[in-house]
């Protein structure tokens, strides 16, 4: 028989993600796939899947959840207490839960996001080979809601049980390394020392799209439009307002604002845990 969760509390916004769509830009389809992919491949082992498996993010303030048979799951990312039937659980440990237990996993005590991986993973159908959420273009499955119900796959191995589980605290303060262009020239030298000398602010506007930075605006010395051009993941683009935002996983495939740099993709990862009121500083 299926196992199947039923979504008690979906949180402020909890999605179902895996490696995403890659490979389908030129059809204006957006690459999705967990935020913090590190963490949701952790995540994964630690029940004994394959590391592309389905999981689910959260998105600071948890999850609540019942299972309607028996599992194992394991909780990474952004640290959370985890409760199951009542009982305090491991966090980035795996752990047992049987049918009908309830399990809670809390706000985000440091970062923003949170995977949920479940023996033999979240097995919605998949749209363009990928059972990731979309919130730019509403492909794969809807956001969690209440009341909600996910089958799980068939487990294909057994839970991993670690030595020293690893746990990280994702800092209030960054820096990005970035590599400047393609289209600095459009930005005069003062935007360029403004950039890499100020320190700038998550906005709560952020999301799955992008990071919003609020600080010093960049100015331009070109006052034309840019054509539409192609957008790859970790671009900084430089809106109307002048303030930089980092494109993230669900990112629009094209764009006519200039991109002053691009964030190297090893401090993705630390994008997708930064908190409103985080602060960022650019590198390069």
């Amino acid at each position: 028989m299926t196992v199947k969760i039923t979504v008690l509390d979906p949180g402020p916004l909890t999605t179902v993600q895996d490696r995403g769509r890659r490979g389908f830009a030129h059809l204006g389809v957006p690459r999705s796939g967990a935020l913090d992919e590190a963490a949701a491949r952790y995540a994964n082992r630690l029940v004994g899947n394959r590391e592309d498996a389905a999981v689910l993010e959260t998105t600071l303030g948890g999850v609540s959840l019942r299972m309607d048979g028996p599992t194992a799951l394991a909780v990474t990312g952004a640290p959370a207490s985890v409760t199951v039937g009542g009982r305090p659980g491991p966090f980035a440990e795996p752990v047992r839960i049987r049918a009908g237990e309830t399990v809670v996993v809390g706000p985000a005590a440091s970062g923003l996001r949170s995977y949920v991986a479940f023996s033999g993973g979240v097995d919605v159908e998949p749209v363009l080979g990928s059972r990731s959420t979309d919130t730019l273009s509403g492909l794969g499955p809807s956001p969690l809601i209440a009341g909600a119900r996910l089958p799980l796959g068939e487990p294909v191995g057994d839970p991993r049980h670690v030595d020293v589980p690893v746990v990280l605290r994702h800092p209030e303060a960054v820096r990005l390394r970035l590599a400047l262009g393609p289209r600095l020239d459009w930005f005069t030298e003062d935007a360029l020392a403004r950039l890499t000398g100020s320190t700038y602010t998550v906005s709560p506007d952020s999301n799955r799209v992008g990071v919003r930075l609020d600080g010093e605006p960049l100015e331009r010395h070109r006052r034309t439009e840019l054509p539409s051009e192609g957008l790859v993941l970790g671009a900084v683009q430089v809106p109307a307002s002048g303030k930089p935002l980092v494109f993230l996983n669900d990112h629009p495939t094209t764009g006519g604002y200039p991109v002053v740099g691009v964030v190297d993709p090893a401090d993705l990862a630390v994008c997708a845990q930064l908190r409103p009121g985080a602060t960022v500083c650019f590198v390069v």
